[in-house]
């Protein structure tokens, strides 16, 4: 039983991610729930915002 590993792969996801999530401004508001959800989405389904989809989750 070994420590999880991470591999080189998921972390320039994750990088790529980050830097896209805060070129379109999904960082600015993380203002209560919907801010962090959205910012989450972001991060993870990053090339949807490269398709122009709009991950801000609102009421």
């Amino acid at each position: 039983m070994g420590r999880p590993r991470i591999s080189l792969l998921g972390v320039v996801y994750l990088g790529v991610g980050v830097a896209i999530a805060a070129r379109h401004h999904y960082f600015d508001n993380i203002h209560g729930w919907r801010g962090v959800l959205s910012a989450i989405f972001a991060v993870f389904l990053w090339p949807l915002i490269l398709l122009g989809i709009n991950l801000h989750v609102k009421k």
